[in-house]
């Protein structure tokens, strides 16, 4: 008998409480999660348009863009090539039907987010299949009624994988980041996958070691080992002896062939064919990594409680309230998942975002086992303080919006100009419809949980799900286009190419001076201008900060000022493009 049988389980939970959440709801909140925000907006630096650029440039015939993602004839060294040659593979497919309705440009960069959906489906469904799996084992259970009354097995898991499905919708540092065309979304859906293979492997070990594989060659195509070494480290911890899958450990040797073999598929191709891009990948994954600093540090402690809010709070409690049942595979796993993603982030030379996403499922996985152990008072309190938190940002959405567009009040008006300078404000009248529909949708289920008083555990995920998704579809709909204004390069690199288009002669080409990735990629997507690397050409396109000398040099007689040029809001970057005479 094990030990975790002979102890009193913390969670407490009638039948009642486990009540099936309609599946229509979970359906459309998954719908208006990822659909929001998705389309009808131009890619913005940085990931995001570095990541197109690279599609782009692999669709256009150069030379191994196919297998070494590059933005035009720089070398994307860094990351992995899935989400270029996913991505390729969509613009090529439905770019063509999409430009019937759309311009060429808006067609691909449409058919370029397609991959999005993909991998919010590999995420949604494998936190949910892999919570059901660790909730419907026996150390999961709760504590059993005196009289009966306790729910079943099943209700009980689906109940949790509910949960934690909701939970991840509601995590407020993924959101954007799942809408964006970079490595970020493919990463988090291959660590999904590797916590549903994992957690699959304790009753079928075969068909969860060849996905753990697939998931792990997955992730290190994707970014490297940036992506796959937390996978690794997790599968180390959770596979120790006396562990709970100890006895299935022979089978992580297929996951890790599975997943050598992919990775391999593509580096040994990759280093024969790009022996320069393969050694500076090389020597960006030796660069990520380096011992802590204080500096990295204190931006963890800073950014990171938001970037998962509201789960960490409740992962800790999960960790306090099942102590002692380290051991039971629905805390031994996503423990070391997170474990090992916060080891990896510790020894990130510079941690962010895509560093934390790789917490995300583990916390909110945690979550989900912490709410049967909550006290009905505390599920109440989280409850109201969902209804108040969001109903705050809703409303304070609503009021910047108003005071874009009116002027009124004042002072908030004026912080918005400073932040929009040149922006001429107008309403997209059916963005407007679906931020009222999405706004009354919101007020509907605040109402149902005051007028119904439900029982069912999920509630409280099901408000700050609704919250988050309310927030998220009013600056999706509302604010895109001060966004994309805000964000997006299409109108300055627009002009850029008109005056290229004049001064510019035949055979002429174009070199660049402290030009950042996502400038570059930005000119390369909007209006196909490459630069090269060649430095006798006698066009120079310079990037400039505006309070810096340089900014106020003069033309010479080997220095001809062409255009100068720069975004309304941007109040330090500037573009210069000048025509020198050629290096010797």
């Amino acid at each position: 008998m094990s030990t975790e049988s002979l102890r009193s389980t913390p969670a407490r939970l009638t039948a009642t409480a486990a009540a099936k959440l309609p599946r229509l709801f979970l359906v459309t909140v998954g719908l208006v999660y990822i659909l929001a925000g998705l389309f009808y907006r131009d890619p913005w630096k940085t990931d995001d348009v570095v990541s197109l650029a690279t599609m782009l440039t692999a669709l256009s015939g150069q030379d191994h863009a196919w297998l070494l993602p590059q933005v035009g004839q720089l070398a994307q060294a860094q990351d992995g090539p899935l989400v270029t040659w996913i991505g390729a593979a969509c613009i090529w497919a439905f770019s063509p039907i999409l430009e019937f309705f759309f311009s060429p440009l808006n067609a691909a960069i449409i058919a370029s987010r397609l991959p999005n959906i993909l991998w919010f489906a590999i995420l949604t469904s494998a936190i949910w299949y892999g919570t059901y799996l660790l909730g419907r084992r026996p150390e999961a259970q709760p504590l059993a009624l005196p009289f009966g009354g306790e729910p079943t097995e099943r209700d009980y898991g689906r109940m949790l994988a509910d949960a934690a499905l909701l939970l991840i919708v509601a995590t407020a540092g993924i959101i954007w980041r799942m809408h964006e065309t970079s490595e970020v979304p493919a990463v988090i859906a291959c660590q999904a996958l590797a916590f549903y293979a994992v957690a699959r492997m304790l009753d079928h070990p075969i068909s969860g070691a060849v996905t753990l594989g697939v998931a792990l060659g997955a992730a290190f195509l994707a970014r490297g080992w940036l992506g796959s070494l937390p996978v690794l480290l997790a599968c180390l911890f959770i596979f120790l002896r006396h562990g709970p899958l100890a006895q299935a450990r022979q089978w992580l040797i297929l996951s890790l062939l599975i997943g050598a073999g992919l990775a391999l598929l593509w580096w040994i191709p990759a280093r024969t064919f790009g022996p320069y891009w393969t050694t500076q990948w090389l020597r960006w994954s030796a660069h990520a990594f380096s011992w802590p600093s204080a500096r990295a540090w204190l931006s963890i402690v800073r950014d990171l409680p938001w970037f998962l809010w509201p789960t960490w709070p409740l992962a800790l409690l999960a960790l306090w309230r099942w102590r002692g049942w380290f051991n039971a595979p629905h805390i031994r796993i996503p423990l070391g998942f997170a474990l090992a993603a916060f080891a990896v982030l510790l020894a990130n030379s510079d941690p962010f975002e895509p560093e934390y996403s790789m917490l995300a499922i583990p916390s909110a996985v945690l979550a989900a086992f912490a709410l049967p152990t909550l006290r009905r008072g505390v599920i109440n309190t989280l409850d109201w303080f969902a209804v108040m938190c969001f109903s705050l940002t809703a409303a304070t959405v609503w009021l910047g919006w108003i005071a874009l567009q009116t002027g009124w009040p004042g002072q908030i008006a004026a912080n918005i100009a400073r932040q929009t300078r040149g922006f001429d404000a107008y309403i997209v009248w059916p963005a407007l419809l679906i931020a009222v529909l999405g706004t009354i949708a919101w007020i509907a289920l605040v109402v149902w949980r005051l007028r119904s008083h439900p029982v069912g555990l999920w509630r409280g995920t099901a408000l700050s799900a609704g919250g988050l998704l309310t927030t998220w579809l009013l600056l999706a709909t509302l604010w895109m286009p001060a966004l994309d204004y805000v964000r997006s390069y299409r109108d300055v690199s627009g002009a850029l190419a008109q005056v290229l288009a004049q001064a510019q002669k035949p055979g002429e080409c174009i070199r660049t001076q402290s030009l950042g990735s996502g400038q570059r990629a930005s000119f390369l997507v909007f209006d196909r201008i490459e630069f090269r690397f060649d430095p006798q050409c006698p066009l120079l396109l310079q990037q400039l900060d505006m309070h810096s000398p340089e900014a106020d040099r003069p033309s010479t007689p080997d220095h001809t000022i062409l255009w100068e040029g720069r975004r309304g809001p941007d109040r330090h970057e500037m573009f210069r493009l000048v025509r020198t005479q050629p290096a010797s």
